[in-house]
């Protein structure tokens, strides 16, 4: 049943975070700004901590870092295993520990890029599934729902209960600010037709509703 679906709803992995401030003094001025690694071809991209997902922000936008600074993320996305951190003491040294042995994929990752970026931080927050679990308040830290393309996809907006709707990131298009959003608006257009919103506006439009 209905119900039943939601609960049972495939999900992905978590994630292991890495937000550095580092030291810019002699990197070059054309620094791209998005980088990709994986470790293995074998492997797979989505085997866990092989294909690694890079950013350095403060090259496209000079605000996101001080002078003279660099912003960079690094990150495994949707395949770190949450029961390897399960029950964890985020404050204990167990924690700590392996905290940093999951990141070393991380800066094993930016040394292809930056290849002495360990001796240029000045700044090291690493992110767990278990931070992702607190401040995204998401079950295990996943990522989102796992639908697969091949079979079903992600469903639209309907459900089998009358005037019951769904939107968010378990919904069609998909995970992300941008995808959540255009189901909010698919959602919207089911309920209601786009040439009657186009309507409204335009009459809204006439009857000088908007704020000038």
């Amino acid at each position: 049943d209905f119900r039943k679906a939601k609960v049972e709803a495939p999900m992905t992995e978590s994630f292991m975070h890495l937000h550095l401030g580092i030291d810019a003094t002699g990197l070059p001025d054309d620094l791209p700004m998005h980088h990709l690694s994986i470790e293995s071809w074998e492997r797979g991209v989505t085997a866990p901590q092989n294909l690694v997902i890079m950013s350095i922000p403060s090259v496209v936008d000079k605000k996101m870092a001080p002078p003279g600074k660099h912003a960079v993320h690094a990150y495994v996305a949707a395949n770190e295993p949450y029961g390897l951190w399960e029950g964890m003491d985020r404050r204990s040294e167990e924690y700590k520990a392996l905290k940093k042995e999951r990141a070393e994929v991380l800066y094993r990752a930016l040394e292809n890029v930056i290849p002495d970026i360990r001796q240029r931080v000045e700044l090291e927050l690493i992110g767990t599934p278990l931070t992702h679990e607190r401040f995204t308040r998401r079950y295990q830290g996943t990522y989102g729902a796992a639908y697969s393309a091949a079979e079903s996809g992600f469903p639209g907006p309907k459900t089998p209960i009358p005037g019951l709707y769904q939107v968010g990131d378990s919904t069609a298009p998909g995970i992300g600010v941008p995808a959540v959003a255009a189901s909010g608006m698919i959602c919207a257009n089911t309920i209601v037709p786009f040439s009657e919103h186009s309507a409204l506006l335009q009459d809204m439009s006439k009857k000088k509703v908007f704020p000038q």
